[in-house]
This record gives C-alpha cells, sequence and structure tokens, in this order.
C-alpha cells in the first residue's frame, strides 16, 4: 500500500489549483492515435481522461484506427495503398474501416463504464454520446488518383456537440462522415478534431499522438527518443517552420500533426499541444503543470486581448461608428464611453483596435449586460468575437456575476448559437429596464455563467 505525504501533496495540490480554476468550462477536443490503442493504454487514459471531465471541462474525443484498419486489412489479405499522405479507401478499405471504428467504439464506451471501487473511474458515471454530428464530401481524385471513399470533413453540427456537452456528457465522434445522400466516407482522426475544434472554437485540440512534439531540431531522426522538444511555438513560427518542411508522408513526419495545428490556431483555436502517449499521465501532465510534456501551439494575437484604457477610446469610437450608423448599434456618444471605459475589453493589432466590448455590471440582480459587441470587417470569420465574448464571461464570473444579457435587433442567432436564451424584456434588471427603448423592441438573451 502507497503512502500519501502531506508534505509533499499538499503543496502540489495547490500548485495545479490556478490550472483546475482557469479550465472549468472550457471546451477540450482531444484526438487520440489508434496506436494510443493499439498499445493497450486505453483504460489509463479513459481514466485521466475522467478525472479531466470531473473538473468541469467540456471533452470532446475524437479517436484515429489506422493500425486497427491495417489488422483488418492484413487478415483479408488485402495490402493498404496510399497516396500524399491518404489512404485510398476502395469497397476492402471501407468495410475494414467500419469494422475497427466499431469495435473501437465499443471499447471506447466500455472503457467509461467502468466503475470499480478504489480505482479513478469509482463513481465517475460519464455519459457518452456519438452520433451523425460529420458531414463529409469525397476527396475525389488527386493528380490522377482517384481516393474513392476516402473523404474530407464538410461540416460539423457544433449545436448538437455543444447541447450533448452542455448536458454533461461526453462526445465521442468517430473518423466516419455521411455525405447529405447517405454515402460513408473514411476521413483521418486529425482532420476530424481540427474540423471538429475550430466549429467549437474550442479552447484546446490536443493531438496525442506517437510522437513526443516539434522537435527544436525538424531534420532530426523522427525515431530518436532523445532529441530536444520545442516546448512552445508562437503560430507565426509554426507556420514560418511548416513552409520550411516537407509535405509529409507519415504520421511521423514533423509537418504532419504542425499542419493541423497550424490550421487550428488560424481559425481561432486558443490553444494547440501535441504530446506523446508513451508518456504515463501526459494528458494530465499537459493541462495541469506550467511545461507540459509535449509542444504548444499559441495563437500569439491573445497577446492583444485586454482590457481597454483611456488610449483605447479614439479607436472605439472609429470601430463601433459604421454600426451605429447603419443601426446595428445604439450611438454612444465620446462622452459615455469615456465615462466607462474600463468596462470595455478590446482586441489590437499593431496599435489598432479590431474589436470590442463592453461589461455594464448589475450586482444587485447578479447580471451584467455585454454591450457594444463590435468586430471589424477586416477580420470577420477569424473567432475574434468568440474570444471577446469569453473574455466578457471571465471577467462577469470574477465579479461574482450568475449571469451575463445582450439587447440586439440583428444577431440573435450569434448568440444562440452560443448558448444565450431568450426572455422577455420584463427580465431585465429595474435599473435597465428603465432605460429600454421600447420603440427599438430589442431582444433580451441571457446566458447563465
Amino acid at each position: 500500500m502507497s503512502l500519501v505525504f502531506p508534505h509533499t501533496f499538499v503543496p502540489w495540490f495547490r500548485s495545479v489549483a490556478p490550472y483546475i480554476h482557469a479550465h472549468r468550462g472550457k471546451t477540450f477536443v482531444v484526438g487520440i492515435a489508434g496506436e494510443l490503442i493499439a498499445a493497450g493504454k486505453l483504460n489509463t487514459f479513459v481514466q485521466d481522461l475522467a478525472l479531466i471531465h470531473a473538473m468541469g471541462i467540456k471533452v470532446v474525443l475524437v479517436h484515429g484506427f489506422r493500425p486497427q484498419v491495417e489488422e483488418q486489412l492484413a487478415a483479408k489479405g488485402v495490402v493498404s495503398r496510399f497516396s500524399h499522405g491518404m489512404r485510398i479507401t476502395d469497397a476492402a478499405a471501407l468495410d475494414a474501416a467500419q469494422e475497427a471504428a466499431g469495435q473501437l467504439r465499443y471499447e471506447i464506451e466500455a472503457a467509461f463504464s467502468q466503475g470499480l471501487p478504489n480505482t479513478p473511474m469509482a463513481g465517475s458515471q460519464i455519459r457518452v454520446i456519438s452520433g451523425n454530428f460529420v458531414t463529409a464530401r469525397p476527396v475525389g481524385i488527386v493528380d490522377g488518383v482517384d481516393f474513392q471513399h476516402t473523404g474530407l470533413v464538410r461540416k460539423i453540427d457544433g449545436l448538437g456537440v455543444r447541447r450533448s456537452l452542455e448536458a454533461g456528457a461526453l462526445v465521442l465522434l468517430s473518423p466516419f462522415g455521411f455525405s447529405p445522400t447517405g454515402e460513408a466516407f473514411n476521413l483521418s482522426m486529425e482532420d476530424l478534431a481540427t474540423s471538429a475544434a475550430i466549429s467549437l472554437q474550442a479552447d484546446k485540440l490536443i493531438f496525442i499522438t506517437e510522437v513526443r512534439g516539434v522537435p527544436l531540431d525538424p531534420t532530426a531522426d523522427p525515431s530518436d527518443d532523445e532529441r530536444e522538444i520545442d516546448q512552445e511555438l508562437a503560430l507565426a513560427e509554426a507556420r514560418r517552420l511548416l513552409q520550411s518542411l516537407p509535405d509529409p508522408k507519415q504520421p511521423t513526419d514533423t509537418a504532419f500533426y504542425l499542419q493541423h495545428a497550424v490550421k487550428a490556431a488560424e481559425h481561432g483555436v486558443e490553444r494547440v499541444h501535441i504530446l506523446p502517449f508513451q508518456v504515463d499521465g501526459g494528458l494530465l501532465m499537459e493541462v495541469f503543470t506550467h511545461d507540459g510534456v509535449g509542444t504548444m501551439i499559441v495563437d500569439e494575437k491573445l497577446e492583444s486581448l485586454r482590457e481597454a484604457t483611456a488610449d483605447d477610446i479614439g479607436g472605439i469610437l472609429q470601430l463601433i461608428e459604421p454600426f451605429e450608423r447603419d443601426g446595428t448599434l445604439v450611438k454612444r456618444d465620446r462622452t459615455e464611453i469615456e465615462r466607462d471605459i474600463d468596462h470595455y475589453t478590446v482586441i489590437e493589432h499593431d496599435g489598432v483596435i479590431f474589436g470590442c466590448a463592453a461589461l455594464h455590471p448589475y450586482p444587485e440582480t447578479r447580471t451584467g449586460e455585454m454591450a457594444a459587441l463590435t468586430v471589424s470587417d477586416a477580420v470577420q470569420g477569424q473567432g475574434d468575437g468568440e474570444r471577446i465574448l469569453k473574455r466578457i464571461e471571465q471577467r462577469a464570473r470574477s465579479m461574482g456575476l450568475d449571469s451575463l444579457f445582450v439587447l440586439t435587433t440583428r444577431t440573435m442567432h450569434w448568440f444562440l448559437k452560443r448558448g444565450f436564451q431568450q426572455v422577455d424584456a420584463d427580465w431585465l434588471p429595474d435599473a435597465r429596464k428603465r432605460h429600454y427603448n421600447w420603440d427599438r423592441r430589442s431582444q433580451v438573451l441571457v446566458k447563465k455563467l
């Protein structure tokens, strides 16, 4: 029987507490290579994932199945065919992939159903939901090669996945997608996990793979377990490195996971991690310690997300003026913004304000209004609005507020997709209701924090 010594346990537990607080309520997309399962590490990995889930983190799990498909094809005497780093999925390969996916889904669900006393899974009761969340399209013919049933992600049902996550379930995605005509397509875990993270605007995308991360020397032998790993890469550095590397042919190539990490970071995923499944507890170390065990790719644009100062008043006025002119926003004069400047959060790039929002608290009713959420047309679709919303939510929680509300006439659906619900204007705090413009008939949307 092992002993827990308070003089070591208590300081350690206190050291991870800030990460527990920071990650609660966040969404992680975790992609696991099929090699992890083939190596017999599924049960211990699931136990670690259950701990993360128990700490209030919303988890989407995407599994790969390369070695399992190879095993199925070998049993049938079929030789695999690859081109451009992708499997050519003929009818035999499609059957093998479907069999492998079905078996792995069964094994993963069984692992999450463990509940033996005196194990990390005791009392976990994690509900796993999977379904037809993924719409796919065929790769088609590339350089004269017909990839047949090999596909790429066309769309993720983000709303359906979010509803399952909000209900407390873990969402499991298998690397299959279906076309609107009902055809099945074999997908790669990496493409699916990346697309899911972008669709959900996940806080983290984590690849748990057969590689240790991005090496400091990308020309080093990939089989060398002693080569040094770059613990953190800014997006700009990762992009430059990727451009200098040859196209990847296999998962151990440096560019293989890096290309997906760069794509996710460019489309609004704040942190992307590449770490090895061989390290026991690697997922927990990556999430709850400062240095982690793999490589983290960081979107350096995050450094420009900050609270506003008096120097930003001119930039905020210039940003919101077109939206006031077309009626999207209620007009605010300079005096009002100067008075409330400490309520504003801004996104700045090279000295230019590209996005902003204000948080006006109503502490007597433990709620707050998010107002003037604006993102410049020049950067629409890059996730800046989502990042500002998350920052405002963080500020509201730190003030002890239980909910956040917005008034809008044109962007209701954007907020509904992000967890807001419509309520009657009578719901508003009395202090805000006195200033409600009944002629404008703005819709009131509320999100519980």
